[in-house]
């Protein structure tokens, strides 16, 4: 039986050419201990929380984007992503990295009065952090190209004034305990992107901003929102 219509594979530019086919994007929430604290949660060594977003939210870096509707305090979160070329199930931490095709930066725009509000009540934060154009990325740096950073200058900016500034090697879980914990939810396939966490210094965006970002020897982001 033919299909009644074809939908488009979401896709991200590897950096030096290609395209790395998207298949899912998973999250980690409340990575780094300053960013737990600042959102009153206890920065323990609980099991990560995971959350998804839908894959054809993936959006270039480097384009002006729509400003979302529907809420009042969108938010900025930098982030390290993990693209998965290599899937598995119950995967070792010992054997994690090798699963991994290569690195970028991320940026997952978040409806904070949406979730806060989902939250609040209980529910579900789907259309606080799963909306259209809500995962910026830039180009996947392939791992065989840099290895695998430990250690690396995470920052953002809004309109020239610093906002976040961290380092990746303070995730209270790092890359390969993520992937390894994450497996044992379900099984992870190659085209799956994960999104690691934020460090402390989230706020607002209002339209019109320039929100500039990046890891050292990973890539940058810069992404412009419409006014109006």
């Amino acid at each position: 039986m033919s299909r009644i219509f074809d939908l488009p594979c979401p896709e991200i530019a590897i950096a030096g050419g290609g395209r790395f086919p998207v298949r899912r994007i998973l999250c980690v929430g409340s990575n780094y201990a300053a960013h737990t604290r600042e959102m009153g949660g206890d920065p323990g060594r609980e099991p990560p929380l995971f959350f998804s977003k839908p894959a054809d939210a993936v959006v270039s870096g480097e384009e002006t984007i729509p400003f979302p509707p529907r809420t009042a305090d969108l938010h900025h979160e930098i982030e390290l992503t993990v693209a998965i070329g290599t899937g598995g199930a119950n995967i070792p931490v010992a054997k994690a990295l090798d699963h991994v095709f290569g690195y970028g930066v991320g940026n997952d725009l978040t409806r904070r009065d949406l979730q806060a509000a989902a939250r609040a009540a209980g529910r579900p934060w789907d259309m606080a952090k799963g909306f259209d154009a809500s995962a910026v990325v830039s180009p996947i740096m392939p791992a065989s190209a840099i290895g695998h950073p430990r250690q690396a200058r995470i920052w953002l900016s809004v309109n020239g004034t610093l906002r976040q500034e961290g380092d990746i090697a303070d995730m209270i879980w790092n890359v390969p305990e993520v992937i390894a914990e994450l497996s044992t939810y379900i099984r992870l396939q190659p085209g799956d992107v994960i999104f690691t966490g934020t460090p402390a210094g989230v706020g607002p965006i209002q339209p019109g901003d320039l929100v500039e970002g990046g890891i050292e020897g990973i890539g940058t982001i810069a992404t412009r929102f419409a006014a109006g």
